[in-house]
């Protein structure tokens, strides 16, 4: 059957709730601002379309939404597909692309029966006077307004909590569920490895290219960007180390150091990523200090004539500085990044040189301090010595430094998503690449979304920290 027939046949499918249901799980790919226009499926339908999440050859999203809904029917006859199928699916690892929250309140939402709902508006009135004058509303748009008015995020239930607790203690312990699961999810990417909780949203690929934003190369003078138009672009070189197991036998401090679960999710985010940008992959996992050294002297000595740009991700355990081996000793981050320089290596002279460190840089849990604005959303801002992190890099010209965190403190990592760090650094080079954005916008938007997650147990926040030394946009292109 001809792809938009299908939609079509799906969508007189779908009743009214239906739709509004869709809509919901759809929140954090699809705007509030923008789905206030979509008011039938085939609007909906389209508009994933435009966000690269239904395509002809990728009904993944679309299956798992009909599934959430429990519109089996549809995902039966028209989609070819069955509910244990997309229950073994959606048991995969970086699978699903519904957050874990969003479908909380969704289920919520089901299982709420018409008097709680009343009672639910009744104890909100003064935060929400219209929904409760309202008897229309939905426990969705209840929800909704939640979150609009900074009431209700993943991060902060203690409303939602109290008020199902005082109604309803079934959907109370549907949320103290969820928050066990996420508890049991996180680690710090530290040598102790405590636990901490946050969202790891599914990295995605968005279908936009650069031809959604015409005459935007036009506009920015060539000699304003770097080159990157060679196939490949480059070299991505990825060190990626989880076996600490040399480590703690060597060396006695480090005896309750862990291995980096998790880590491997990371690394496959980067090549997907990075293959799509048009880079060569080079992996190499589970090496010594000694060895770290060996390989970025391999890269350094290497003929980049041919290609525009030169970038390398360490994913490891580390501290002030430094990044650890899986033997336990350390290797300065200034020492690898400087044998890059013009002198060390002509042939990337004058072009970019990009590294992503996703280790920690101390054992401090960096804290958050709220600050009261005029916007609908929380803010965070947190202070540290940021210096350091130009002491990494050189200071030559044409370096970009992006590092998970700041100097003294954690980072975090999901033993089954990856890190905070890369799995969102990953997810914005997805969507915001085929757009045309530069780098440090890119990484802007990294800042902000990793700075507004929380690690509950330690009440514990990341702030990452990109510092550079560019003297051209750097985009990287689709095409």
């Amino acid at each position: 059957m001809d792809f938009h027939k299908l939609l079509y046949t799906i969508s007189e499918a779908l009743a009214t709730e239906d739709l509004v249901a869709l809509k919901f799980l759809s929140l954090d790919y699809i705007p509030l601002r923008k789905q206030e226009g979509i008011r039938d499926p085939e609007a909906l339908f389209l508009a994933l379309e435009e966000k690269g999440l239904l395509e002809k050859d990728d009904l993944s999203f679309l299956k798992e939404l009909l599934f959430r809904i429990n519109r089996i029917d549809i995902l039966t006859e028209q989609l070819s597909s069955s509910s244990e199928e997309m229950e073994r699916a959606l048991q995969i690892p970086g699978r699903a692309k519904v957050s874990q929250f969003r479908y909380l309140l969704f289920q919520l939402s089901e299982n709420i029966t018409t008097d709680t709902l009343k009672s639910f508006k009744f104890l909100l009135t003064k935060e929400l006077p219209k929904c409760k004058l309202d008897n229309e509303i939905t426990m969705l748009r209840v929800l909704i307004e939640m979150e609009k008015k900074g009431l209700l995020a993943e991060e902060n239930l203690k409303i939602l909590k109290t008020i199902c607790e005082k109604l309803d203690k079934s959907l109370l312990k549907k949320i103290e569920e969820f928050e066990l699961e996420q508890s049991e999810m996180y680690v710090v990417e530290g040598h102790g490895g405590q636990t901490g909780v946050s969202e790891v949203q599914d990295s995605l690929w968005a279908s936009q290219t650069a031809q959604d934003c015409p005459g935007m190369h036009e506009e920015i003078q060539q000699a304003d960007m770097y080159r990157m138009d060679s196939r490949p672009c480059g070299i991505c070189l990825i060190l990626n180390n989880h076996d600490f197991t040399q480590a703690r036998a060597e060396v006695p401090t480090l005896q309750t150091m862990k291995d980096r679960n998790g880590t491997d999710v990371d690394a496959a985010a980067l090549r997907r990523v990075f293959t799509k940008l048009h880079f060569e992959i080079a992996e190499y996992k589970d090496l010594t200090a000694k060895q770290i050294h060996q390989t970025i002297h391999r890269y350094r000595d290497m003929d980049h004539n041919v290609y525009d740009c030169f970038v390398c991700c360490i994913l490891s355990h580390g501290d002030k500085g430094i990044v650890l081996g899986t033997d336990g000793q350390q290797t300065s981050i200034q020492e690898l990044t400087t044998s890059f320089t013009g002198t060390n290596c002509r042939s990337l002279a004058g072009k970019p040189k990009v590294f992503f460190i996703q280790a920690c840089q101390g054992d401090t849990f960096q804290k958050g301090v709220h600050i009261e604005t005029d916007s609908t959303e929380l803010d965070y801002s947190l202070e540290a010595d940021a210096r350091f992190q130009l002491e990494c890099i050189p200071n030559e010209a044409d370096f970009l430094l992006g590092m998970a965190t700041m100097k003294d403190f954690v980072s975090y990592r999901s033993t089954t998503q990856g890190t905070w760090y890369i799995q969102s650094l990953c997810e914005h080079l997805e969507k915001s690449c085929p757009r045309g954005e530069d780098i440090l916008s890119i990484l802007t938007a990294v800042n902000q979304e990793v700075s507004r997650k929380n690690d509950k147990v330690n009440h514990g926040k990341q702030m990452p920290q990109p510092s550079f030394t560019l003297r051209k946009k750097l985009i990287f292109p689709i095409n």
